[in-house]
């Protein structure tokens, strides 16, 4: 359990942190609240910023039905997974949207795995028990 915790944690963390670019890049490139659009290094790092929180609502329960119902230690090395695609797909979306496939596919793969994983064993766990 504690390793979802871990990682759930850590998940919000960079969430957190994406955040704070955003943030710095508002400041910087002058981009005044409420826009979102205006300096495109800001537009960058909001879109990443929005894109994790997007991946973020299928991520976590994932990861928590897969680590109770089949195994933690997968769902947390998914989990790192994921983390480091969030990373990769960060910095390449700064750099150039262009190269964000791979960081994306990093951290899409590992949500896949842990929905459908999670949600196989709760249909199967629930016919298993009505039979």
């Amino acid at each position: 359990m504690n390793l979802l915790l871990i990682i759930t944690l850590l998940a919000s963390i960079q969430f957190v942190v994406f955040g704070g670019f955003v943030g710095a890049a508002r400041g910087k490139g002058k981009v005044k609240a409420p826009a979102i659009t205006g300096d495109a290094d800001f537009e960058r790092r909001f879109r990443v910023h929005y894109n994790t929180m997007e991946q973020l609502i299928a991520f976590l329960p994932g990861l928590w039905a897969f680590g109770l119902l089949i195994d933690v230690n997968i769902a947390a090395a998914l989990g790192l997974i994921y983390l480091v695609g969030r990373i990769v797909y960060f910095r390449q979306y700064i750099k150039d949207p262009a190269l964000r496939g791979p960081g994306m596919l990093i951290s899409a793969i590992p949500i896949y795995v842990l929905l459908l994983g999670g949600l196989g064993a709760a249909v199967w766990q629930t016919i298993a028990s009505v039979t």
